[in-house]
């Protein structure tokens, strides 16, 4: 097993971001990161329904999430381009986000979102 020492903030938190993933079948994944994005954070750790297909481009909704609602106002709303591509998918919810739209900070430590099902 190998450990990785994390930095600190002055509360003695990770500065590295904790991510819980709850998949389709209601596994709780939880992985620490150093990954500007969401969706490169659950393809670094290969959690189940994110493909990442466009690369992070906006273009394909494959890293459709859906943000627990007790953070949806810290992660912030879809751009408009976003929003729009969001809208087209069967599993749309007004906490949806595409991953490779939402940047990880420190103050996301504990992120909780749902993997989309039915992303196109």
């Amino acid at each position: 097993m190998v450990f990785k020492w994390l930095p600190l903030n002055t509360t003695g938190r990770s500065i590295v971001p904790q991510i819980i993933f709850e998949t389709e079948d209601g596994q709780a994944l939880i992985v620490n990161t150093e990954a500007e994005h969401l969706m490169q954070a659950a393809l670094d750790h290969e959690i189940p329904g994110i493909e990442g297909a466009c690369g992070g481009v906006c273009s394909c909704a494959t890293c459709h999430v859906h943000i627990d609602p007790a953070w949806t106002e810290l992660v912030g709303p879809p751009n408009d381009f976003e929003a729009a591509l969001l809208e087209l998918e069967d599993q749309f919810k007004l906490c949806s986000r595409l991953g490779c739209q939402v940047k990880l900070t420190p103050e996301l430590d504990g992120l909780k979102v749902r993997v989309a099902t039915g992303a196109s």
